[in-house]
């Protein structure tokens, strides 16, 4: 297991050219869904959870009986999730990797759109070669160059306004079995109508849109949240989807420099959005979740704890709870 979601989920149909932003749906994939879900509620103790539960809150965000159980089998098999049995009654929780993953992720997440650092001008370029017939392999080697922060400039020529780091050096051995070049270079402006900057390895006015977007709508619900006008359900849903939205931006807008990007730009703003939802909703979701779990299951609690943005930030860390044995189910 390399990471609880998948890179299509967010690049579909991967291809060379402008970045492709997610396809629309009415809502959004169950897997990442349910994946959100025990991550905001269970991290710290990777509790054990009722799959009757689990179905129940994916039920409450629109989710049907067989898609919730199909996202819990194929998450399983995946092995983000680990399952206990108790005669005819299951329950899941994250495995230990799937957590650390996400502990990470989540950091990672909400720090990128900290205070921006200064930039020299110099980008990071990678020109790899692999046989037209080794798709899988094309594919996994764009797909962690995204997770990077990389876009595809041309065929075969990847940039980024970072630095060349040992982590990515060490990802991108994992995947890479054709030629692969890096080198840092300063771009040299050309006149001529063909010339193309670096910057347009990304759609930025369709990065722009997805910020106007997230930003208008969730911005909405903040005078409700601030009257603590929005019950225990319903905080649920709006937490786990804004997660689930908010979590794609630092792969589509990989913390470019300021100095590259239109005035006005929302990153930040997003950000505090996010924040004051995420966070804003937290007690009444926490109540709400273990409530639906309680009907489920022997005792209330269970390690079930709604983590912040600045919890997020620190890296959650799992406490000494996180062995405890599958809860009793209620017949």
């Amino acid at each position: 297991m390399t990471s609880p979601f998948d890179i299509e989920e967010i690049f579909p149909q991967d291809a060379v050219g402008a970045v492709r932003l997610p396809r629309r749906q009415s809502g959004n994939a169950p897997q990442g869904l349910a994946v959100t879900l025990l991550a905001d509620y269970t991290l710290r103790t990777r509790a054990w959870l009722p799959s009757a539960a689990i179905t129940a809150l994916l039920g409450e965000a629109g989710v049907s009986l067989g898609g919730a159980r199909t996202a819990i089998s194929r998450l399983t098999r995946r092995g983000v999730l680990e399952s206990s049995r108790q005669g005819r009654n299951s329950s899941h929780r994250l495995t230990q990797p799937a957590a650390a993953h996400l502990s990470t992720g989540g950091s990672w997440i909400v720090s990128s759109a900290s205070a921006p650092r200064p930039w020299e001008g110099w980008w990071t370029l990678i020109a790899f070669s692999l046989p037209q017939e080794e798709n899988t392999q094309r594919r996994a080697l764009r797909g962690q160059l995204r997770w990077l922060g990389y876009a595809p400039l041309f065929d075969g020529l990847w940039v980024s306004p970072d630095e060349f780091t040992e982590q990515a050096r060490a990802q991108l051995a994992q995947v890479n079995l054709g030629a692969m070049t890096v080198f840092r270079a300063r771009h040299v402006e050309f006149a001529a109508a063909s010339g193309r900057n670096p910057v347009e390895a990304w759609d930025i006015p369709a990065i722009a849109a997805e910020y106007e977007s997230f930003v208008g709508r969730w911005s909405m619900l903040l005078p409700r949240i601030r009257g603590g006008r929005v019950p225990g359900a319903e905080a649920v849903r709006a937490r786990t989807e804004v997660m689930d939205t908010y979590r794609r931006f630092p792969t589509l807008d990989p913390q470019l420099p300021l100095q590259l990007l239109p005035s006005g730009w929302l990153r930040r703003r997003a950000l505090e959005v996010f924040a004051a939802v995420y966070d804003g909703l937290a007690a009444a979701a926490e109540e709400h979740v273990q409530a639906v779990v309680a009907r489920h299951a022997d005792g209330a609690r269970l390690g079930i704890s709604a983590h912040t943005v600045a919890d997020m930030l620190a890296g959650v860390r799992h406490g000494p709870s996180a062995d405890v044995p599958a809860p009793l189910r209620r017949q």
